[in-house]
């Protein structure tokens, strides 16, 4: 049996073949966390006793789940997300700017076969672009800002084949949807789901993000998409 695409990615990273199941630490490319998650990353990467950020420029900081900030208590933690980020040179993407899952991929040079974290759980919505991206809880996020590695379980994987093209107002959202319903909230956990077909060459980037986005509603580790030219035509961008 062939190499999974989850298999393959892992495997281009460690530089030996991997099997689902097993246990491996990689090098994390890029992780962000925003303003509900990023100040307790904080107070666990203290807690680790860790003196400085492994690499600053891996990491990124999104200010969008309270912004503009409703409150004092929600004004505390971006104060305190901006302090570490001064102190640690960590880019911030400020109140205004929009939110992560859009941000990261407009603004940072992904590239297929990247390793992406994120302290969300949509996360999941950057394997749009042939690379592997899930969520984490802060603490991991922390081990990520301390080392600028995270230790994974290689995810069995599940083929999902997409055949012709959506009907006229049926849009992306509706197509995740009814996977979501045929699998079931829990029938993909742990899983990474692998999208193919020819039906995925009339997807934009824009459709992919969508339904990769979506791929957590049925307890997936992660989705990804195939690499193709619609994905080296985006990236080259």
């Amino acid at each position: 049996m062939g190499e999974t695409i989850i298999q393959k990615l892992f495997r281009n990273r460690l530089g030996r073949p991997v099997k689902p199941g097993e246990i491996v630490v990689v090098d994390i490319d890029l992780a962000y966390a925003h303003d509900g998650t990023g100040p307790l990353a904080i107070d666990a990467f203290n807690e680790l006793g860790s003196s400085k950020v492994y690499d600053p420029s891996r990491i990124r900081f999104v200010i969008d789940h309270a912004s503009p900030s409703p409150n004092e208590g929600a004004s505390n933690l971006q104060l305190k997300l901006r302090k570490f980020a001064k102190e640690n040179n960590i880019k911030v993407y400020e109140v205004g700017e929009g939110i992560c899952h859009q941000v990261i991929p407009e603004n940072e040079n992904l590239k297929p076969g990247m390793m992406i974290v994120g302290a969300d759980s949509h996360t999941v919505t950057l394997g749009a672009f042939s690379l592997f991206a899930t969520g984490i809880g802060s603490t991991d996020f922390a081990e990520v800002m301390t080392s600028g590695k995270l230790w994974f379980k290689v995810p069995e994987a599940m083929k999902v084949s997409l055949t012709g093209k959506l009907k006229p107002g049926v849009m992306s959202k509706d197509l995740i949807l009814r996977i979501i319903g045929d699998v079931g909230a829990d029938g993909a956990t742990y899983m990474s789901v692998e999208f193919q077909g020819d039906g995925v060459k009339t997807l934009s980037m824009a459709s992919r993000m969508t339904v990769c986005n979506m791929v957590v509603e049925m307890g997936a580790k992660n989705g990804i998409f195939p690499l193709d030219e619609i994905t080296l035509k985006h990236v080259d961008a």
